[in-house]
């Protein structure tokens, strides 16, 4: 049966885990810092829903990205505090994880940003 009380209680969960990562990965606020910066300037230029659905999702998916990135590091850390070979390969997998994810969005970026910029200086 359907618990409202649980159902909100993982909201908080949730909510403390974006706090947690916020405050503790630098990343994850340049990740954010960011995606202000392209919603921002995306209203200035004036993209159009469809692009902004694209930017928004992109963002998305690089924010996941970081934050999974942290959490797979805190497990690994959790598991084993001595410098194993492992460890080493999931840390260093989770952070081409990020930035493959930041790339891709990088030259999403560009493709959608572009033709606007030029538009102007023409």
């Amino acid at each position: 049966m359907f618990n409202v009380k649980r159902f909100l209680k993982s909201f908080h969960y949730a909510l403390q885990g974006i706090h947690y990562a916020l405050n503790n990965d630098q990343n994850l606020v340049v990740h954010f810092l960011v995606a202000l910066f392209v919603i921002v300037f995306s209203i200035l230029i004036d993209v159009t829903p469809f692009e902004m659905g694209i930017l928004g999702v992109t963002i998305l998916v690089v924010i996941s990205a970081e934050m999974i990135n942290s959490a797979i590091e805190k497990m690994v850390d959790l598991i084993t505090k001595e410098h194993r070979a492992e460890a080493k390969i999931a840390k260093d997998v989770s952070a081409g994880m990020v930035l493959l994810t930041s790339i891709g969005s990088a030259i999403i970026g560009v493709l959608i940003f572009l033709p606007h910029i030029l538009r102007v200086f023409r």
